[in-house]
């Protein structure tokens, strides 16, 4: 297998978890360890460790005109944010030290945190991204099919999303996956290596495509649904919260789930909500392709058997390609949100 890596812009691993949970660390413990299943048993209020959300999306909205709060504080709880929105697995490696409570990640990060020692569980699903995530090229590149990559360098992030769908596109094509030289780059810093040549395509998600899709420099040679992806975004939850605060992930499933329903219908509401300027906001052309992306989208929904069934072949496929060791058991790490009262 022909695999390269890290480029020196990437600081180690370890280094990037433990900053992350540096940041999460002066947050200290959440109030919901020593309160009653309801909130009221010490007569404090819950507090929901959740990672600061920028700029855009239905928490940034929520936490802005409180409404989230106001949810929440039906359930005896209320949201302290920390540190900020990032990749899964620190996220996962700080709600398994107990210092966050909730976490978005997708299926694939996920994958690869629960074959470590998990201390969290996914509550919600999110239909895969069939238009925002993909396998993004340089306009003029001269690669016009997944085939062209072949030979080719192609940045990603390792054990998630982007070596996800690298690998499904190759199996997809059927070319060998040693046949294109993976790049393991973090994918905040992936822009600028994919502009300057060092590498000649980036498998990646919305989060990081819109710039550069919007910025009329870069395309998607092939997007979620020529891949067949089956990477679901989903929220996690630290265990042992769960088990304590039942009601309270019930009452922020049922705000996501109601938020991200009108936030498809009305995408442009929901970016930008802090500020309009800056380097976290979204403007120009590339605001007309997050709102696509966005109406196209899904909505914060239970997970079903069939969503299981996806997440399981996904976990086949990671052990197949041998990112992980053995195939994850997924369905064990997962709870039935409509159940939890």
């Amino acid at each position: 297998m022909q695999v390269t890596r890290p480029l020196r812009t990437t600081a180690p691993a370890a280094l990037l978890t433990a900053t992350a949970l540096l940041a999460l660390s002066a947050c200290g413990t959440s109030e919901a360890d020593s309160t009653g299943a309801n909130g009221s048993g010490s007569g404090k209020t819950v507090e929901v460790r959740i990672p600061d959300p920028g700029n855009s999306g239905v928490l940034a909205l929520g936490k802005k005109d409180g409404s989230l709060d106001k949810a929440l504080g039906k359930a005896g709880a209320k949201v302290k944010w920390t540190g900020s929105a990032g990749p899964f697995a620190p996220a996962a490696q700080a709600m398994n030290a107990d210092q966050l409570d909730i976490a978005t990640g997708s299926i694939t990060s996920g994958i690869t945190s629960l074959a470590q020692r998990p201390g969290f569980k996914f509550f919600t699903a999110v239909d895969p991204d069939a238009a925002g995530e993909g396998i993004l090229v340089r306009d003029g590149s001269g690669i016009e099919s997944v085939t062209d990559l072949v030979g080719r360098k192609v940045a990603v992030n390792q054990g998630g999303t982007g070596e996800y769908l690298l690998l499904k596109a190759l199996a997809k094509a059927k070319i060998p996956a040693e046949k294109v030289e993976r790049v393991y780059l973090r994918p905040d810093q992936t822009a600028a290596v994919l502009n300057a040549g060092q590498v000649d395509a980036w498998a990646v998600w919305a989060t990081y495509a819109v710039a550069e899709i919007g910025g009329g420099k870069a395309h998607f040679v092939a997007d979620g649904a020529a891949i067949g992806s089956d990477n679901y975004s989903l929220n996690a939850v630290r265990t042992g919260f769960a088990e304590q605060h039942p009601e309270v992930v019930r009452a922020l499933y049922d705000y996501l789930h109601e938020a991200s329903a009108r936030e498809k219908k009305d995408p442009a509401a929901y970016l930008n909500v802090f500020t309009d300027v800056g380097p976290t906001a979204v403007t120009g052309k590339a605001k007309e392709v997050q709102t696509g992306f966005t109406a196209q989208g899904g909505t914060v929904d239970p997970i079903g058997p069939e969503d299981i069934a996806r997440f399981e072949a996904v976990a086949a496929f990671y052990a197949e390609q041998k990112v992980t060791k053995e195939k994850v058991d997924v369905a064990a790490h997962l709870l039935d949100v409509e159940k939890l009262t």
